[in-house]
């Protein structure tokens, strides 16, 4: 069980015993309940329990809540730890026999609620293959899906990525509420994993799983391997509405003129502050390469455990993203696309890959800012992968920090986040001869090619729910700003409820959202591999940057010919 089901049957419990004080007025007060409740809604919440405010709530007289908690803490329920050196502050906490056990009642009641209002068979799944969430869509799940599973023992099998959103998708379905699914149906994988776990499922005979997501850039490859089902036909007879979809968002799904994917939801790189620093050195959001390394030299503070900014820059994929999104600012592109506006157009590249161009002046522009900002980033930056970055901005130790807006959107929900409304999210600042814009990502919910035809109908019918817009509004509420169709970016309800969404809203009138900087086409995964070893090497100073480029360069040209010339021989079926 985890902080946000155990958060949430806290208050279906204190809901409860309220209509009980109701009825007995002259009950007197359980000091042992509201003292535990107390400390365990505290400690989820990350806050200081003291002495004194813990006798506050046990709502008895002062002493006999004073020899209450400390017959506790001699029992070892509640331990003291110590807020200061000299040892005469302290704090008061659950000790680890008092959480185990609170867990265990949690996890009875979670048992007894799932069993009478799911229907659940006593036994047959375990309290943790079934989840106790928030809000649920308002539209039934697909009347297909409901039958099938009351009278096949077959359930849909999904291959999501690992993720705070498709964790929240898979809890939507475990919910005991709705009771469609166990946790067993679903396997959720990191991208390296998640990759590989398609080209094995596409080299089956017969697919393992009814539902899979594709990471956006990957698209191109997928397809033209045969790996994915075309949709077009499935969307034509259903109530999916491309138009009610961004075209960039929508156009993420297609290759070749056909419909591979239905976009499940976006992220969006921007860069995130936090609002009181700046405003505490009287700075401004940064607008350009060189105000954000001007504005994290001014707050980089080292000896105070306080950095300038973090950002994804380990080796492989994290780092070449971070150079293709750079790149982009800089007025440049991977590939030699044609230009379009302020940026470039992926038409014309569905059969064809252009010749790369990472060795040109926005290339070196782009890896001169990297440079720089190693310098005001935290030692061990080049090993930071996305994780480490997020919780050390979370945690307050860092001024500034390039994110994906999925997973910023724990710095606003995350209990234990430090900077809680605190931060100001913008577009990607531009740097020479470049403009404000901010990539995209984000997945596709796609049908392997080789599922039977009476499974792909069904798995079908799964995403049309998943996609539908009442399901993403949930996912709003649930605090996943996910916002690939225009009705929830115009929700006023979810735009007021989440920064994120506004910004989304307000990137996306302004034209500043773009999905060129990683060019979906066959060659991806290689080019990104290339340029993860290239560029880390160069701010590993172990190339010149000159050589890093010239290098990458040739590499990825080499590829590109290579992989052309094997292509006529595909992995999986091309239907």
């Amino acid at each position: 069980m985890n902080e946000y089901e155990l958060q949430r049957v806290i208050t279906f419990l204190e809901k409860t015993r309220a209509p009980y004080l109701d009825l007995v007025p002259a009950a007197e007060p359980d000091p042992a309940w509201n003292i535990i409740t107390h400390l365990m809604k505290e400690r989820i919440a990350g806050r200081v329990v003291t002495m004194s405010s813990l006798i506050d709530v046990a709502g008895v007289p002062y002493s006999t809540a004073l020899r209450r908690i400390h017959r506790m803490i001699e029992e070892g329920l509640i331990q003291k730890v110590a807020r200061s050196t000299s040892g005469k502050s302290f704090a008061l906490v659950a000790g680890p026999r008092l959480v185990a056990g609170y867990e265990a009642h949690a996890r009875r009641v979670k048992a007894v609620l799932a069993r009478t209002y799911g229907h659940r068979a006593t036994g047959d799944d375990a309290d943790d293959d079934y989840y106790f969430g928030g809000a649920l869509p308002r539209e039934d799940p697909p009347a297909a899906i409901i039958e099938q599973r009351r009278n096949k023992p077959i359930d849909l099998r999904f291959l999501l990525n690992d993720d705070n959103y498709f964790a929240s998708m898979r809890n939507m379905w475990i919910d005991f509420r709705s009771n469609l699914a166990s946790r067993r149906n679903f396997e959720l994988q990191e991208l390296p994993e998640l990759y590989d776990r398609l080209l094995w499922n596409g080299g089956r005979e017969q697919s393992f799983f009814d539902v899979v997501t594709v990471n956006m850039p990957w698209l191109g490859e997928m397809a033209s391997k045969g790996l994915l089902r075309p949709l077009d036909d499935f969307i034509a007879a259903s109530n999916i509405n491309p138009d009610a979809f961004q075209p960039v968002v929508w156009g993420t799904g297609s290759w070749g003129g056909r419909q591979y994917g239905i976009p499940i939801y976006v992220t969006i790189e921007c860069l995130t502050a936090q609002r009181p620093m700046l405003e505490a050195a009287k700075l401004q959001m940064p607008r350009t390469f060189d105000e954000v390394i001007a504005v994290g030299r001014a707050l980089h503070a080292p000896e105070a455990g306080r950095w300038g900014i973090v950002w994804n820059a380990a080796r492989g994929m994290p780092i070449a993203h971070a150079f293709m999104f750079f790149l982009g600012c800089c007025g440049g592109a991977v590939l030699d696309l044609k230009r379009a506006g302020s940026g470039y157009t992926l038409e014309g590249i569905d059969r064809r890959t252009p010749p790369p161009r990472v060795n040109d002046a926005a290339a070196r522009a782009a890896l001169d800012y990297m440079h720089r900002l190693v310098e005001i980033s935290p030692p061990g930056i080049l090993d930071m992968r996305w994780k480490e970055a997020l919780m050390t901005f979370m945690s307050g130790d860092a001024a500034m920090c390039y994110i994906w807006s999925m997973r910023a959107a724990r710095f606003e929900y995350d209990v234990q986040s430090a900077v809680k409304r605190r931060v100001e999210y913008a577009a990607h600042p531009a740097g020479p001869g470049g403009t404000n814009l901010s990539p995209i990502g984000g997945f596709l919910l796609a049908i392997p090619s080789n599922l039977p035809e009476d499974r792909a109908r069904l798995a079908f019918e799964a995403i049309s729910w998943m996609a539908s817009a009442e399901a993403m509004r949930a996912h709003v509420k649930n605090g996943f700003p996910v916002a690939p169709g225009f009705s929830i970016v115009a929700d006023p309800e979810a735009a007021a409820g989440s920064p994120i969404v506004r910004l989304a809203d307000r990137l996306a009138r302004r034209n500043q959202l773009h999905n060129w900087q990683r060019p979906p086409v066959p060659h991806y995964t290689g080019i990104e591999r290339i340029l993860g070893e290239e560029i880390h090497a160069a701010l590993r100073r172990e190339k010149s940057d000159a050589a890093a480029l010239v290098d990458a360069e040739a590499a990825i040209a080499r590829l590109i010919r290579t992989a052309d010339e094997d292509a006529a021989v595909p992995v999986g079926r091309d239907l």
